[in-house]
């Protein structure tokens, strides 16, 4: 099937917000538009049916300036063009600017013949942040925008800059929704929820984590969000000592607590990469008496792990080991970087930061080349001479 042409005329100024939400029906005919030109295992399809592609794009990192934002645009567009259908942002990325260049973005990917049913749309929230740029009094900000009008109170803010209370987080998905000019988003992070950590009790964040479950879960009931996750960074990889360790399986109970078992606490997103495969290599994670990885106790779990920071930030792009070369057999530095990461098992999608169109060329080359096989990938954790 050829892909959608584009009319030429860039699409009009949003002026609504794009219904609907990606489908198994929407995302499996995204996936089937790319048949004779993505490899086998580029597409991965969920248990609840979604199919996603084994890289996304992120939207994290550059200056809040225009210049960002367009080039953002183009990314995001040229990387669903390209068979990319997992676009993350966040609402504190760049200041809220992140998420409004993907709304952007979207509404010219559904004009050019990509429906929103085809893409999985991922945002969170959790930080404080400020809008479009640095306030000159940053309390007077917080104090006026969330603390006046009642989204939040000063006790319900940790480490000074993250919050999970209920009416913050319905303050701040009515802003993504506005920024993303959608009517319902895929998938809705908690950011970094073990920053909570540094300051409250096990049992305090305990609390905290089932109301803002609860929360999420009328999100769900009312169509706003389809389903929700945490984004985290050391949370799931750490030691069970280290102070901001979390249980998945502790996680997926509290969920249980909020909704029983068809609860829609789905997805967990972390860093995993060649200097980072904890994930994969640590048995940190106790699930029915048995100690495991996080894979495997996502798997038993039912939920879908996804990679961020696979080219940690680009440190990964340059000077790898020959043994990599050697066991995923690639060229480019970048591409073996990806390429572990989409290929380890387990691994739904490798989110690569993109803020630029030829970012996005280089990456999807991959579109056309199968994840190494079990035996391939396993050589990686052999001899490393």
């Amino acid at each position: 099937m050829p892909l959608p042409a584009s009319s030429g005329d860039p699409a009009p100024p949003a002026t609504t917000r794009l219904a609907g939400r990606a489908t198994p029906e929407g995302t499996q005919r995204y996936a089937a538009l790319f048949h004779g030109r993505a490899a086998t295992g580029h597409f991965r399809a969920r248990p609840d049916g979604l199919t996603l592609s084994s890289i996304g794009i992120g939207t994290y990192l550059g200056e809040p300036d225009d210049a960002t934002d367009k080039a953002y645009r183009d990314a995001v567009i040229a990387a669903i063009e390209s068979g990319a259908n997992v676009v993350d942002t966040a609402i504190n990325y760049r200041f809220q600017r992140s998420e409004r260049a993907v709304g952007v973005a979207l509404q010219e990917a559904v004009h050019r013949g990509f429906p929103r049913d085809e893409i999985v749309l991922c945002t969170k929230a959790g930080f404080l942040t400020p809008d479009g740029a640095m306030p000159a009094d940053v309390g007077e900000y917080f104090a006026r925008e969330f603390i006046e009008p009642g989204a939040l109170r000063p006790e319900e803010i940790a480490a000074g800059c993250h919050s999970m209370a209920p009416t913050y987080l319905a303050d701040q998905l009515e802003r993504s929704l506005k920024n993303l000019s959608v009517a319902c988003v895929d998938v809705f992070y908690l950011h970094n929820p073990e920053t909570q950590l540094t300051e409250v009790s096990r049992e305090e964040f305990r609390r905290r984590m089932g109301e803002a479950f609860a929360f999420l879960e009328s999100a769900v009931a009312s169509g706003k969000i389809a389903a929700f996750g945490l984004a985290t960074w050391n949370a799931f990889r750490d030691d069970p000592s280290a102070p901001g360790y979390l249980s998945l399986a502790e996680m997926e109970g509290l969920a249980r607590e909020a909704a029983g078992g068809a609860h829609h606490f789905r997805f967990v997103q972390l860093p995993f990469n060649l200097a980072m495969p904890e994930a994969l290599t640590r048995a940190n994670q106790i699930v029915e008496g048995k100690t495991l990885a996080m894979v495997q106790a996502a798997r038993a779990l039912g939920i879908t792990l996804v990679a961020s920071a696979p080219l940690l930030q680009g440190q990964l792009t340059k000077n790898l080991p020959p043994y990599i070369r050697a066991a995923l057999g690639l060229e480019q530095d970048s591409a073996l970087a990806l390429q572990f990461v989409r290929s380890a098992p387990g691994i739904a999608t490798a989110l690569a930061g993109m803020s630029r169109v030829e970012h996005v060329r280089a990456n999807l080359a991959l579109l056309g080349v199968e994840p190494a096989p079990r035996d391939q990938f396993l050589k990686l954790f052999g001899s490393r001479s």
